[in-house]
């Protein structure tokens, strides 16, 4: 069900370029832009479930829609889109639209999955997640703003620009996750320290188009666990789980900066060296900065690497792929496939380098990345998927 053209989908993100009518030191491009504002979302959250809990599919999906919707409007500015959302019925076009352009691929998750889709894009009032991430988006956006406004401070636009985000923020100051934003510059230095995985490229060492940074890749692995998760009919948790842990998969080279595989495994006992040294500076450096009632989650989001989680009687236990679907698929063994969240990083190598490929990057770095993809998987399945069938399904789509 989640289909090659979905996943092309997504990736094309890659390719949507942002402020691009502005002076920019760096580029900014949609990709980055929704994994940043995720990871913000997280933690707005976070502070808001002191509260009350909250409906936190509705927060990985509205992610994953508003995103999808950028893919199919491309170029179209916030402002414009803001003036078409203030007509009912321009509006409703442009939804109908969008979901037309996804239907084929969406549809295959069921109705309730595209009902949830065509309401998150309907006029009405906030819902406490829509806010979550409406704040979030408004965070990152500011994050960018800030780097063109000190490269180009007196530029036309700037100070309006500065003044509508300002106000915008405004509105969301009720939020527990707001107001902690604003009265612990730890959490500010957490929130900036995400945005820096922009700046630290994937396959940095080979030309490629389009690149990619480490947030981006991060975001794609969380997306896709939380779709092949939602094909297999997770529980939430397992859901929310498999997404966030794809999401902080690769968090630690914030401190360490990508790797590659090939240089973990050249030494032996190097890999072990790297994990304890990125436990150590997690500690140290990056946990400081978090609420310290989300330590233990994200340490496992962080450490959880390929191995299939479960909680029973209050004792951590590691179980076989598979385990999880056929006996823990409920809320209560709090389950993640660690996994599966590993396989969806190797199947977002794959695209990576075919994408490299096509564009005409002719490189045997992505052909060996290919393969070892193909070769690894074969007819094994993962937590139910066939990665492999995917890929060749990926690569042949792409004639």
């Amino acid at each position: 069900m989640v289909s090659p053209e979905l996943i092309r989908k997504l990736f094309s993100a890659a390719y949507i370029k942002r402020w691009n009518d502005k002076l920019r030191p760096i580029d900014f491009v949609e990709f980055d832009k929704a994994a940043h504002k995720m990871f913000i979302a997280y933690i707005l959250g976070a502070c808001e479930e002191r509260k009350e809990p909250i409906v936190w599919r509705d927060v990985i999906e509205g992610g994953l829609f508003s995103l999808l919707q950028k893919v199919v409007l491309t170029d179209l500015k916030p402002t414009v889109l803001s003036l078409i959302k203030k007509d009912p019925v321009k509006s409703a076009q442009l939804n109908t639209y969008v979901y037309s352009e996804l239907a084929s691929m969406i549809e295959p998750f069921g109705e309730e999955f595209c009902q949830r889709f065509r309401r998150y894009f309907e006029p009405g009032e906030e819902t406490r997640e829509k806010k979550i991430l409406n704040a979030a988006s408004i965070l990152s956006t500011t994050w960018e703003f800030d780097i063109i406004e000190r490269a180009d401070p007196h530029g036309f636009e700037t100070a309006e620009i500065k003044e509508n985000l300002e106000k915008k923020l405004e509105q969301y100051t009720d939020l527990e996750g707001m107001k902690e934003y604003y009265s612990h510059v730890s959490l500010r230095h957490f929130v900036d320290l995400c945005g820096q995985l922009r700046f630290h490229e994937r396959w940095a060492y080979v030309h490629r188009i389009p690149k990619t940074s480490v947030l981006s890749h991060c975001l794609f692995v969380g997306f896709l666990a939380y779709l092949f998760s939602l094909q297999h009919h997770a529980c939430s948790r397992r859901l929310y789980n498999n997404f966030f842990a794809g999401l902080f998969h690769d968090f630690p080279e914030t401190l360490t900066r990508d790797i590659v595989t090939g240089v973990k495994r050249s030494v032996e006992g190097l890999r072990d060296i790297i994990i304890q040294y990125e436990k150590s500076e997690m500690k140290k450096r990056v946990y400081p900065l978090l609420p310290e009632d989300v330590h233990i989650e994200v340490r496992m989001f962080t450490e959880i690497d390929d191995r299939n989680r479960v909680v029973i009687d209050g004792e951590e236990r590691y179980v076989l792929c598979g385990e999880i679907a056929e006996k823990y698929n409920d809320d209560k063994y709090d389950p993640c496939e660690g996994e599966l969240v590993k396989a969806c990083d190797e199947l977002t190598a794959f695209v990576e380098a075919d994408e490299a490929i096509k564009n005409g990057c002719v490189s045997e770095r992505f052909e060996l990345a290919k393969e070892s993809v193909i070769k690894k998987y074969g007819n094994k399945t993962v937590c139910g998927i066939s990665l492999s069938a995917i890929a060749e399904k990926y690569e042949r789509d792409r004639g």
